[in-house]
């Protein structure tokens, strides 16, 4: 299935992935019992992802976020004990937290491990108290990786056309899914019952209960739809994809981690992508072909923070726009509910699927 595939791959710049099995995790003194491995910092925008790692017995109290924040469960097991987040979340659990939300405690009940993307820094208060002790920014993170020799994803198109730097050379430390079937985090789970203690409801959402969509237009090509904000235009989703996705312009920006499989796409290797790898593609990016490597299934998490164009070639005319409106219609069409959050003034609407929903749609 690899024969064929970009045998001329010679990157000069350093766009790409990045694979997180390969980063070491890192303490800041900004985010006191936390660990992180750094992937993509803004300056413009103050948006951080990394990947959190929280030991088992640790305690956050009194958290503060500043902006919005979304993330996804790899491993462990975390509990938000009280306040409107109240809630268990374990792996293959995806959340959003509006900004502006105060966290009073948050406890690992294992060693937990997440994919997270924050939209603006995180404040941590004195004593669980209201005196601010620290703040994480953007940064931070820019600051701790380039003192480690990790150079982060780039942000622009611009920075993935610059020389690729010296590759960081320390201690790699694998996530704690690396070697397992990671896809079934994500996939459907027969017989998912009411006290299967994985509950979905408007902040926290077991991704296996949430039905795969298939787009006509691209059948080969299945999602689950977990949040569409009508304010920013931002879609999260889990992405199975077995095909292969034509030429087609990013007019805004995304990024994904991939699950399971291997993606082959510009600038990537002719074997492709494979499990732990997070990619960002900065807006005005071009694919003119993005495709399943190989036999197995190829999942992955994806931000998508703006309208994908697509074209049957270089110099052709737009075939189609896909923006959060034709997300929120596909949900609407597979009769996957997506209710609106309930925090006040935010305009996310997010996935509600009944337990079992998942093994009635397979």
């Amino acid at each position: 299935m690899t024969t064929g595939y970009n045998p001329e791959f010679d990157p000069t710049g350093i766009e790409g992935g990045v694979d997180t099995n390969r980063l070491p995790w890192m303490d800041l003194p900004q985010a006191p019992g936390l660990l992180l491995k750094p992937l993509r910092a803004s300056t413009e925008t103050g948006m951080f992802s990394v990947i959190l790692k929280l030991p088992a017995g640790g305690v956050l109290a009194g958290m503060v976020h500043l902006g919005a924040m979304d993330m996804i469960v790899l491993s462990g097991r975390m509990t938000y004990p009280d306040g409107p987040l109240a809630g268990t979340l374990e792996p293959g659990t995806w959340a959003y937290v509006p900004a502006n939300s105060r966290i009073a405690r948050l406890v690992a009940d294992e060693d937990t491990e997440v994919l997270a993307n924050f939209y603006g820094p995180v404040a941590f208060l004195a004593g669980g108290g209201g005196e601010v002790a620290s703040v994480l920014t953007a940064l931070d993170v820019l600051a701790a990786a380039k003192a480690r020799g990790i150079t982060l994803v780039p942000s622009t198109l611009a920075e993935c056309m610059q020389a690729r730097p010296e590759p960081y050379h320390g201690p790699a430390e694998p996530l704690a899914i690396t070697g397992r079937d990671a896809k079934a985090l994500v996939n459907e789970a027969a017989g998912l019952t009411a006290d299967a203690g994985r509950a979905v409801h408007p902040h926290f959402i077991d991704t296996r209960s949430v039905p795969w969509i298939i787009n006509p237009g691209l059948p080969d090509i299945a999602l689950k739809i977990l949040r569409v904000s009508e304010e920013t235009g931002t879609v999260s989703l889990i992405v199975r994809h077995n095909g292969v996705a034509g030429p087609h312009y990013h007019l805004g920006a995304a990024d994904f981690m991939v699950l399971s499989g291997r993606i082959g796409y510009r600038a990537g290797p002719p074997d492709g992508y494979g499990p732990g790898v997070w990619f960002y593609e900065p807006a005005g990016a071009r694919h003119d072909a993005t495709q399943r490597i190989g036999d197995e299934d190829l999942i992955y998490t994806a931000n998508v923070y703006g309208p994908i164009q697509f074209d049957t070639g270089r110099g052709t005319p737009v075939a189609a726009v896909l923006s959060w409106i034709q997300y929120k219609e596909l949900a609407d069409a597979a009769g996957v509910e997506l209710v609106r959050n309930t925090f006040a003034g935010d305009a996310s609407l997010l996935a509600w699927a009944p337990l079992g929903a998942a093994a009635k749609a397979a």
